[in-house]
């Protein structure tokens, strides 16, 4: 993971019986607490293999079968994977998306993410 690592925390493996589902927890610091949160597949490469991104504080986004809810007021944001198959077994990110969105900075600014590793039973 990247230095910004005590920024963001959570588990690091996760394990869920196929056909049910798992939730992941994430947790920040207040500071991002205006970001994007994101949960992908590794290799996460640009925004390609992007599964699901939080659009603003204390919604809900589903795609698929993997929801992402951001709870500002707690500092935390939830993904929760549905339908567990064998193949969702993997490696997985759950970040914050920063790129160009500190104030007074300029240029490419690497994400906060941590990895998970998602079991299926």
């Amino acid at each position: 993971c990247f230095s910004g690592f005590s920024s963001l925390s959570g588990p690091s493996t996760v394990t869920g019986p196929e056909g049910g589902s798992l939730s992941v927890q994430c947790r920040y610091k207040e500071k991002y607490k205006a970001f994007p949160k994101y949960w992908c597949r590794q290799p996460c490469l640009l925004l390609w293999n992007q599964m699901v991104e939080t659009r603003g504080s204390e919604g809900e986004v589903q795609s698929d079968r993997v929801s992402i809810v951001d709870h500002s007021a707690d500092l935390t944001f939830t993904v929760t994977l549905k339908n567990l198959t064998a193949d969702d077994a993997g490696k997985y990110r759950c970040g914050i998306a920063t790129i160009l969105r500190e104030e007074g900075l300029h240029g490419f600014l690497p994400d906060l993410f941590f990895q998970v590793q998602v079991f299926v039973s």
